[in-house]
């Protein structure tokens, strides 16, 4: 009987040592086929900036490889924020500019090439190296880069065809999905990380026209510009970025969707630019005291702030206040779903915008212009103070003409002179905002203001549009008690 439990378990342990075998068992996948796959296609790119020769030169000797024992200049503080991010550069004033180097991942995706990467891997160099897996090195091309989506394209020349992944899609991705990554973290080349698709539409400041991927894939210094592949080792993302308190890997990475990046190359080959729609509106998230306000049933939706003078979207009709509900019949969620959707689009598109104003939805017809790197009146007399005793919890006053000028000249208004509510404290009102709107009415003078605060109800939620430091936004909150303060 010991003999057989003693023979069982050592066929149970031989299975387990076995990779697939263990894979089998558990129901895990097994990378090994997709790893052999797509390895011969990926590779590692070594950038560099050229350093200055004298003490003072500056950028005049930009171009000239840069003392290597590290010569004297100035310069310094033309280095790129990457570089010194990424790759420990000093910061000392006292030193000059030598050679700075990096290093990051990419994909070829043409066998005559071309190649993917991220446009932070190659911003400002001078030199770019690739090798690919069998250690052969090339120098490369930068046929473009675009800082919007953080897509760059090179190119290099080989005499023989270049092995090359398939473009697969990351539309049909699923949350729980298997994906993997190889790339050069820290350098070390043909390095295979995996995990699962986290999420899909995460959205940041810098790159708000890319709806990322997010998964936890293990990605480092270096996985920049790296493919994210799923079992078939088709390419559905590009490796961007990460969230981490300590510079590196928490669990929380993020990839550019292969089919913004395919159409984001496709315009740097062609004309060497990328251009974006533009639908001109500066929206912010629907909050639940916003959405109460505003008469929607949840908070959904993207709430414009401001509108473009003379953009697409005053064109069309649409008004700060306004909720966007759906871009081209595709629902807006929150706010960040709405500039993926509007980039996507190339200028002079006609577009349907659906919106909530005034508790109906209205239908606009708008045709986008051309976003460009330099994009993403009323007079009044002084007047007297408004009655401090009103349901917001706010004195105001009318705005005189050298106020207006001082204040980066709103669009009509009232002035708050004394937040009194304790309510309207904590939602972010202060002295000097100027109350633009209130529920989506316009406040054009005190007559205004004084007319519609009477239709304020405690205990509901108000939205003001308020104008501050040349901008607009809106804040809502719930006022409750007159003069708490």
């Amino acid at each position: 009987m010991k003999q057989r439990i003693s023979l069982q378990f050592a066929a149970l342990l031989l299975l387990l040592l076995s990779v697939p075998a263990l894979a089998k068992v558990t129901g895990l996948p097994d990378f090994t086929g997709l790893v052999e796959k797509a390895g011969p296609a990926v590779v590692n790119i070594r950038v560099t900036q050229f350093g200055t020769r004298n003490p003072h030169a500056g950028n005049q000797n930009r171009g000239q490889r840069g003392d290597p024992r590290g010569s004297q200049g100035e310069g310094q503080q033309d280095v790129p924020e990457f570089f010194r991010r990424y790759f420990n550069v000093p910061n000392n004033p006292r030193f000059g500019q030598p050679d700075r180097m990096g290093a990051g991942s990419g994909f070829l995706y043409t066998a005559d090439g071309y190649i993917l990467t991220n446009h932070h891997v190659v911003e400002n160099a001078d030199e770019i190296i690739v090798r690919l897996a069998d250690r052969r090195e090339f120098e490369a091309e930068l046929i473009g880069s675009d800082k919007a989506s953080d897509i760059a394209v090179l190119k290099i020349n080989a005499k023989k065809a270049l092995p090359f992944l398939v473009l697969g899609e990351s539309e049909t991705l699923k949350a729980g999905q298997w994906v993997a990554a190889i790339g050069s973290p820290f350098n070390f080349e043909q390095s295979v990380t995996a995990g699962i698709v986290s999420a899909k539409g995460r959205t940041n400041r810098a790159q708000q026209y890319v709806p990322f991927i997010q998964t936890d894939v293990a990605i480092n210094r270096g996985n920049s510009g790296g493919p994210l592949l799923n079992m078939e080792g088709e390419v559905v993302g590009i490796n961007s970025w990460i969230l981490s308190s300590n510079g590196g890997y928490i669990g929380l990475s993020f990839s550019i969707p292969i089919e913004v990046a395919t159409s984001t190359a496709k315009q740097l080959r062609e004309t060497g630019k990328v251009e974006r729609g533009l639908l001109g509106v500066v929206v912010g998230a629907v909050t639940r005291e916003m959405a109460e306000a505003l008469e929607l049933d949840r908070p959904v939706g993207a709430l414009v702030n401001d509108v473009s003078p003379g953009g697409a979207a005053e064109r069309a009709g649409i008004e700060p206040g306004d909720v966007i509900l759906s871009f081209n019949g595709e629902e807006i969620e929150t706010w960040n779903d709405l500039p993926p959707m509007v980039g996507s689009n190339p200028p002079g598109t006609k577009a349907t915008v659906t919106v909530r104003r005034e508790g109906k939805e209205k239908v606009f017809k708008v045709t986008l212009d051309a976003l460009t790197s330099e994009n993403g009146e009323a007079g009044g007399e002084n007047g007297t103070a408004a009655s401090s005793s009103n349901a917001l919890g706010l004195a105001v006053e009318s705005i005189s003409r050298e106020r207006r000028r001082e204040l980066g000249d709103p669009e009509g208004g009232v002035v708050i002179t004394e937040v009194e509510s304790d309510d309207a404290w904590r939602a972010g009102l202060r002295p000097g905002d100027v109350i633009l709107m209130i529920n989506n009415r316009k406040v054009e003078n005190m007559g205004d203001f004084e007319t519609l605060v009477e239709k304020v109800e405690l205990g509901k939620a108000v939205a003001l549009r308020v104008w501050r430091n040349g901008t607009s936004s809106f804040i809502a909150y719930t006022p409750r008690e007159v003069n708490e303060k």
